[in-house]
């Protein structure tokens, strides 16, 4: 460790070879925690490469315990979180707003580590019980439409790095790892990042591989569609530039957005919303954000119909239905 740092600290960089090298050392153990810490810390203060990004995403999934559908066009829709908002869980909401709507949804989730209250926070508050059983996986998305993938139960390199997570409290790399690692390697993913870096970064990941995208960013620093202001999405079309008044709305108020500050609370919103009390505000919110996936998966529907078709998900109570199902499948 003591070279890869001294390399850092001389503002080098690593091929993805190496990048690989590393992931997986420090995901078995051949690293002190100490010395995972400071080379966490150090590599956050630079910016990140492609070639390095794309070594740590191909140890961390060549890792990890994959698990297959046969048979099912997944997305995922999974935020990198690290924007700093505390927003209520809009990803996961939307999600089984997509999955109410028909679509099969592997949700990849794990605890808030740079947020407070991550997916797997609420649905473990909610009452879902975390497994790896490929068998009620499947089952669950067979009669929920979704089915949660718990990031720790699958990545044995985050047993090793969680707690550093946890005691850092900050952004890591990690971070950005997370949507590019579902063990399930949907072909379909509606992601949102940070920063338009890493939006660009995800891009040139994305290109050499099948899948379908739609990369998100907030112009003003969320990484999800938050109406407050003008927003990004990069897919498979190209590049795109949004303004709240395109979709037909008036920009909201980042308080609009507020996640609570414990899971209780972030439970209760997520429940309100869901079961079709929350406000305008935030269901147009997790609406937008559905819409988007959706059109990831039908990329000739109209905003307005793939709007119209999340909205109906929600409001009838197909979307909870699908929550309720998986908790209970």
């Amino acid at each position: 460790m003591k070279e890869i740092l001294a390399h850092l600290l001389e503002y080098k960089s690593f091929s993805r070879k190496e990048a690989y090298d590393i992931l997986t050392r420090i995901a078995t153990g051949q690293f002190d925690t100490h010395q995972i810490a400071a080379f966490m810390t150090i590599y956050g203060m630079r910016s990140i490469r492609v070639e390095e990004l794309g070594g740590f995403r191909d140890a961390m999934f060549d890792l990890c315990h994959q698990i297959a559908f046969d048979g099912y066009d997944l997305i995922d829709m999974c935020g990198t979180g690290g924007d700093g908002k505390n927003t209520f869980n809009i990803s996961t909401l939307a999600s089984f707003v997509v999955a109410g709507a028909g679509f099969h949804v592997a949700k990849h989730g794990n605890v808030g580590v740079s947020s407070g209250c991550g997916s797997s926070n609420v649905m473990e508050y909610l009452g879902y019980q975390f497994t790896a059983d490929r068998d009620v996986l499947e089952r669950q998305l067979e009669r929920a439409n979704i089915c949660f993938l718990h990031a720790p139960f699958f990545h044995p390199a985050m047993k090793t790095v969680a707690p550093i997570r946890r005691a850092l409290g900050v952004k890591t790399f990690f971070n950005m790892l997370g949507p590019l690692t579902n063990p399930a390697n949907p072909k379909f993913q509606s992601v949102g990042v940070f920063n338009l870096e890493l939006a660009r970064l995800y891009t040139y990941l994305y290109q050499n591989t099948e899948k379908h995208y739609s990369i998100i960013h907030a112009l003003d620093g969320y990484d999800e569609i938050s109406l407050t202001g003008d927003f990004k999405i990069i897919n498979n079309q190209g590049e795109h530039y949004y303004s709240v008044g395109d979709l037909g709305f008036t920009p909201i108020l980042a308080s609009d957005l507020a996640g609570g500050e414990t899971v209780e609370q972030a439970a209760r919103i997520f429940r309100e919303i869901i079961e079709g009390r929350g406000t305008t505000a935030q269901n147009n919110v997790v609406l937008t954000n559905a819409a988007f996936a959706i059109q990831t998966f039908v990329p000739e529907r109209s905003f307005a119909d793939a709007f119209y078709q999340a909205e109906e998900s929600l409001l009838s109570g197909k979307a909870l239905s699908s929550l309720n199902t998986l908790i209970h499948a």
